[in-house]
């Protein structure tokens, strides 16, 4: 059980920060509060006391949700289920949907966040890879001699192992920032220790782009997460993949070097064979509805993977 001595809801960062001074030491920052109610019960962390817990969900700054300029903004409270509602959204960001689908249920994803996810840190979260692999910035706000300042990073460079990250104690995530990629399309796989709500034990994130013959990736980008210590992006698959004319041997041969990634402690062999049928059926599918020529895939091969 969750308990607090006070549940404190600022409508503005300059009252949030004036409650994360004023309570220095003793408070949490929580949004949807989907990740802290589970983690505060009986089997996990037992019972929790929190004297504080500021609420910092109904700021405008982290509401925001914008595509603009071939760019995205993202409000730090933004809910999953939005990806699969706004369509403009959904359509700049063309893989968030697939794991927004995977994200536990309806009711859930009206209140998980986007920054409670990445701010969680957790080596097989669903948000992350699907934000890495749209290049995504991160916007941290303090406030410095009364002045509210912000820093950018990437997305790549914020968690720096399970449950620990780059933001600073008098820091709040407040944005997220991605390019647009209408052309792209998305895929994402995942697979958990049961059927529903499922917490993954591995998950794979992809977008592609084709190029004007419908022949060759144009462009790939590919995220892994549950088989390291941080999700990270698949660099080296990307770069072999890129202007490569699409083809069931390209595909099999990019699978196979992605077990040479996991680094998990357990059940390896397990993940390496899960990573590697997730990132086929994900470039396929990515592929697919990025306009890929159909000609150039064996039907037997898709209908073993797609």
């Amino acid at each position: 059980m969750l308990t607090c001595d006070d549940y404190l809801t600022p409508v503005t960062l300059g009252e949030a920060f004036d409650a994360m001074e004023n309570h220095r030491g003793v408070y949490r920052l929580v949004a949807g509060a989907t990740d802290i109610l589970p983690w505060a019960r009986e089997g996990r962390a037992g019972d929790v006391h929190i004297p504080v817990l500021i609420d910092i969900a109904g700021i405008p700054e982290l509401n925001v949700r914008e595509v603009a300029g071939g760019n995205v903004r993202l409000g730090a409270a933004t809910r999953f289920q939005r990806f699969l509602d706004d369509k403009t959204l959904a359509a700049a960001l063309p893989l968030m949907p697939f794991c927004a689908v995977w994200f536990a249920d309806d009711q859930i994803r009206e209140s998980a966040t986007i920054g409670g996810n990445l701010v969680n840190a957790s080596p097989a979260a669903d948000g992350t890879p699907a934000l890495l692999a749209h290049d995504a910035r991160v916007v941290l706000s303090s406030r410095k001699a009364g002045k509210i300042v912000q820093r950018t990073m990437p997305l790549s460079e914020f968690a720096t192992g399970p449950s620990n990250t780059m933001l600073a104690a008098d820091e709040i995530l407040v944005e997220v920032q991605c390019p647009a990629l209408p052309k792209h399309g998305g895929a994402f796989e995942k697979v958990g220790h049961r059927r529903s709500l499922v917490i993954s034990t591995v998950c794979v994130a992809a977008l592609v782009e084709i190029d004007a013959t419908g022949e060759r990736f144009a462009d790939v980008k590919l995220a892994v997460a549950g088989i390291g210590p941080v999700p990270r992006r698949m660099t080296a698959i990307e770069e072999a993949l890129k202007t490569k004319a699409l083809s069931s041997a390209i595909l099999e041969d990019a699978a196979d070097s992605a077990g040479d990634l996991v680094a998990s402690r357990t059940r390896q062999d397990y993940r390496r064979e899960v990573v590697r049928g997730f990132v086929l059926r994900a470039l396929i599918n990515a592929a697919l509805r990025a306009g890929a020529s159909t000609k150039l895939i064996s039907r037997e091969f898709e209908a073993k993977y797609a």
